[in-house]
């Protein structure tokens, strides 16, 4: 289990090409004019660990394993999309089941790639995206509202919960504002509010999309997104799309940090946009490690090691024992597994126990 992003944007944003890149793949057509993007493409790139490599070398694993990122690119959407406007409004369906939305906003200005709104202003072209998002919410929910309703005048108790979230959504919704503002949602609440798969509700990171001289340390236009976003409590991560088609050409882990220094920077997009993916969903990384295989799982942090355990199979957490654990950092110290037990830094944990990232984890079941 990894975690799986949407990506939005209006058309000619660099959506595609930034797909592209970050995939490594020619998956998605990357062209300058609206609408080039005409079916969703889904794309997986392993998240780089380099403490998965490290316990690889010391359990003498056969195969790495990362956690899996995936990626899910729609069709540009635009003004009015709601309403059937260009084509963009006919795959929301493909992004309703992912875990944050990804909002590629145009952060340069370019004479020769065209903006479907005349002039660059990321801010005012974040504020279409979320009106489109936030009415594409309420058709949804008042198609379906209805016979919910009418179930639960037929004193249907499941209906009637049902059909007041479906009310609070929309009540906030009508008021425009975006779903993820409710913050008093109750235990009881909760599936029902992941039944709606609203997207507004997801949370949401802001990728600026930069020329190659911004790329660095951003300019006016990047600043603007990071004052909108503080406000509103969302993500930021500013990206050149153009460097990482570049980066993806390019065939050695040595020719690409050779290329990076010659722009002045560190890293690339993608190891920009984990680390805030996974902080944006709250995620941590847990690894399972023996002679097979050096493998990482991502869990939400906070999660029970019987839940860490489920993310492996189900039958790990229907039927949980208990966890053998062992930091990383014990992990590594130690030599190993059996230099780690020797050394007493391995615990036994129940089903209270807390998963920690790091964790190196063998789960003992029973079903």
């Amino acid at each position: 289990m990894g975690f799986n992003c949407g990506i939005v944007g209006l058309p000619n944003v660099g959506k595609s090409t930034l797909f592209n890149a970050l995939t490594s793949t020619a998956a998605a057509e990357a062209a300058n004019y609206p609408f080039c993007t005409i079916e969703p493409n889904t794309g997986r790139v392993g998240v780089p660990d380099s403490r998965l490599d490290d316990l690889a070398r010391l359990a003498k694993s056969a195969k790495i394993i990362p956690t899996q990122l995936e990626f899910v690119d729609i069709a540009g959407l635009v003004r009015g999309a709601s309403k059937g406007e260009g084509l963009g409004n006919q795959f929301l369906g493909n992004i309703r089941q992912v875990d944050a939305i990804i909002h590629v906003l145009r952060c340069f200005a370019s004479d020769d790639i065209t903006h479907v709104e005349g002039s660059v202003d990321p801010v005012r072209d974040a504020e279409i995206i979320e009106t489109e998002l936030m009415l594409s919410d309420l058709e949804s929910l008042e198609r379906r509202i209805e016979p919910l309703a009418k179930r639960a005048k037929g004193n249907d108790k499941e209906a009637k919960i049902e059909v007041a979230v479906m009310e609070k959504a929309l009540a906030v919704l009508r008021d425009g504002k975006p779903a993820r503002t409710i913050s008093d949602w109750s235990r009881e609440d909760m599936p029902y509010v992941q039944r709606m798969q609203l997207l507004t509700s997801k949370p949401i990171l802001f990728v600026c999309n930069v020329d190659e001289e911004s790329a660095a340390a951003g300019n006016e236009h990047t600043a603007s997104v990071e004052a909108m976003a503080a406000a509103i409590g969302a993500g930021v991560v500013t990206i050149s799309a153009a460097i990482e088609a570049e980066i993806a050409q390019l065939a050695t882990d040595e020719e690409k940090a050779e290329f990076l220094e010659t722009l002045g920077l560190d890293e690339a997009g993608l190891a920009k946009l984990i680390p805030a993916g996974y902080q944006l969903l709250d995620l941590i990384t847990f690894f399972t490690a023996g002679p097979k295989e050096a493998r990482a799982w991502t869990v939400r942090r906070g999660a029970k090691a019987p839940e860490a355990a489920g993310v492996i199979h189900t039958d790990f957490e229907r039927g949980f024992i208990r966890a053998e654990t062992i930091s990383y950092d014990d992990f590594v110290a130690c030599d190993g597994e059996q230099g780690a037990k020797d050394a007493g830094k391995m615990r036994v944990e129940g089903g209270e126990y807390v998963a920690h990232d790091g964790d190196v984890f063998h789960f003992r079941f029973n079903v």
